[in-house]
């Protein structure tokens, strides 16, 4: 008799907890999944991140992250460039450079695959993406680089521009500069 009456028990409470949990669920979580509509699927998502803890700092995309502080004391005022390079900081930027001349695509992939070791080598990171035949992006992902990394392009012979921030800034070799 009390071995059936702990059987009869055990039995009893998952099917009782299974009741009283399919009382408290809303009507629209109670269809099957594959009726959903774009509203219930929008609610089962929201009950879903209300109980996962927040992201950690440097888990959130770069645009909901805090910037770094800027610290005025060390911004030279007549000197727009730094100041700019130093309210990117930490910040990802793309760069735009141009190669000089008419270069077929390997010869731009050659000669700014050898620019990005030459920055590497000088502890400034930039990914490289092809673009067009001549020209490439460079991506920082501490935008505070790029001033720098202009700096060495602008100087190599086959450079024909870089652009930052829709500034360009023209190669010291290329005829664009006498344009000015």
């Amino acid at each position: 008799m009390q071995k059936s009456f702990l059987f009869l028990l055990i039995i009893s409470i998952p099917i009782t907890l299974s009741k009283k949990s399919s009382k408290e669920k809303p009507d629209w979580a109670k269809k099957d999944i594959r009726d959903f509509t774009d509203a219930d699927m929008e609610r089962l998502f929201d009950q879903w991140e209300e109980d996962e803890e927040p992201l950690e700092e440097d888990e959130l995309p770069e645009h909901l992250r805090t910037p770094p502080p800027v610290d005025m004391s060390k911004l030279d005022m007549d000197d727009p460039e730094s100041m700019l390079a130093m309210t990117k900081k930490g910040r990802t930027l793309m760069t735009f450079v141009s190669v000089l001349g008419n270069p077929t695509r390997d010869e731009t992939e050659t000669i700014t695959k050898l620019w990005q070791t030459s920055l590497w080598n000088n502890h400034i990171q930039a990914e490289r993406y092809l673009v067009d035949d001549n020209r490439a992006i460079f991506l920082f992902k501490d935008g505070a680089q790029a001033w720098p990394a202009k700096e060495f392009l602008i100087e190599q012979e086959k450079c024909e521009s870089v652009t930052i921030e829709s500034k360009v800034y023209y190669g010291k070799y290329s005829n664009k500069k006498d344009e000015l």
